[in-house]
């Protein structure tokens, strides 16, 4: 049994066991978000996106996409919600172009630890639109220190967890 799936530009055929496989990836990225709510800036989205990124390659997209819905289900759709959208989008842009050969689990903490930095700075564009240069520079700026700490919670758990649990899906996966 199979199920074609057009949106996102993803023409392909999933069978039953993958769109499963995918379905439980997204409950595991949003319930892993939930858990860690309490934290801030300390989360696995990040490494999970790219461990999904590597697994799924395009099928990650829709991963990405059904959480952001699930985001703005449970939190409510706000005007963050909206960064979530493209924000993670630009993760799985990044590791889809550095991820064409095989790379140690410090090159990915050094991109997850980047990308926690930057993290703000992606977000500015919601508030560019929304309210002009004035009002995205100082919202970036009021961010940077949660910033580092989402770079230093991304380095640390990426370097210390994306190849064991790249190991323990493909174990998983035979």
């Amino acid at each position: 049994m199979s199920l074609k799936v057009t949106e996102m530009g993803l023409s392909s055929r999933f069978k039953t066991r993958e769109l499963a496989e995918i379905a439980v990836c997204t409950a595991m990225l949003f319930g892993a978000q939930v858990a860690l709510a309490s934290l801030p800036n300390i989360e696995v989205v990040t490494l999970l996106i790219m461990l999904y990124t590597h697994w799924f390659k395009r099928r990650t997209l829709l991963i990405i996409y059904v959480f952001a819905i699930l985001e703005g289900v449970f939190y409510g759709f706000g005007f963050w919600w909206f960064g979530y959208l493209y924000v993670w989008t630009v993760l799985w842009a990044a590791v889809t172009l550095l991820g064409k050969k095989p790379r140690t689990s410090l090159f990915w903490a050094v991109l997850g630890g980047t990308f926690g930095l930057l993290f703000g700075f992606f977000y500015t564009f919601i508030y560019l639109v929304a309210g002009g240069p004035a009002t995205a520079f100082a919202w970036w700026i009021a961010g940077i220190p949660w910033d580092i700490v989402h770079c230093i919670g991304n380095f640390t758990l990426i370097l210390i967890l994306y190849r064991l649990l790249d190991r323990l899906y493909w174990k998983l996966k035979k």
